[in-house]
């Protein structure tokens, strides 16, 4: 018996394939979780950090990429994020971020995802004195990153962090051609940081969601525990997996190897992924 079904019952193995699963590149690239990602047909949701933009070079990313795509994978990237502003007032600091959003879309170019996820950036803490200014700053920001992706036959979606509210990324998202930009839905980062309800955030942003982020807290800290393991109530989620719109791309967000397990369990046992 492999090592797949040891693990999974057969409706499990098909909610695998139907999900993509976090992996930081820096982690893909050793010859050990790549035989686990083939062994579980795990279809990576690749993490280009800046550590894995520096370190490795495009032969290092054009290696991973053809072993994922020779074995039948889907792959999905999320983009840098960490001390970048896609809107700040300080063009130094724009352009540094534009350097990272450059690294990234040429491993786009290697990888060939279906979708790249980037965070939208907006915190009304840090931002809300110059709104306007951020907002028309990070526009222009995503204008050339989404142009870019589109070029390579992918599509940028803006992820919630720090937003209190769906209008907050809805400022971003609705200048552009939802072909071009859409919405993808961090439901553990919305319960920790937002203001609203969660069916708030599915009814405002339906449309434009187009990648969903599944993890689980006490809204207390984004803990990324698997699902069911904290207080998140993703009946709306479900609610939402259940109706007229094709199903956006899923991605699970564990942070220990066994809560990808759980959080597998707990689609299968709740239908989330039946229709």
């Amino acid at each position: 018996m492999n090592l797949k079904d040891q693990l999974y019952t057969p409706s499990q193995q098909d909610i695998i394939r139907r999900v993509q699963v976090n992996i930081p590149f820096i982690m893909l690239a050793e010859a050990s979780w790549q035989e686990l990602v083939f062994a579980l047909d795990l279809n990576p949701e690749i993490g280009l950090d800046a550590t894995a933009l520096d370190q490795f070079t495009a032969s290092d990313f054009s290696e991973v990429a053809e072993k994922l795509h020779n074995h039948g994978l889907t792959v999905t990237i999320h983009g840098p994020f960490l001390d970048l502003s896609p809107g700040s007032p300080d063009t130094v600091i724009r352009e540094a971020t534009g350097r990272r959003f450059q690294q990234m879309i040429e491993a786009v170019d290697i990888f060939k995802p279906e979708s790249v996820v980037c965070h939208a950036a907006y915190d009304t803490y840090r931002y809300d004195f110059c709104r306007e200014q951020w907002y028309a700053n990070s526009i222009e920001t995503w204008q050339w990153v989404a142009n870019a992706i589109k070029e390579r036959g992918s599509r940028l979606m803006l992820e919630n962090v720090y937003e209190q509210a769906p209008e907050d990324l809805l400022a971003l998202l609705n200048p552009f051609d939802p072909e071009l930009i859409g919405c993808c839905l961090d439901v553990g980062h919305q319960y920790v940081f937002s203001q609203k309800p969660l069916s708030e955030w599915l009814e405002k942003l339906g449309p434009r969601i187009g990648h969903l982020h599944l993890h689980d807290n006490n809204a207390d800290f984004d803990a990324h525990l698997p699902m069911g393991s904290g207080s998140i109530d993703f009946k709306p989620v479900a609610d939402f997996l259940s109706g007229p719109r094709a199903v956006p791309i899923i991605t699970l967000e564990p942070h220990r190897r066994e809560d990808f397990r759980t959080s597998v369990r707990y689609l299968d046992s709740h239908e989330m992924l039946s229709i």
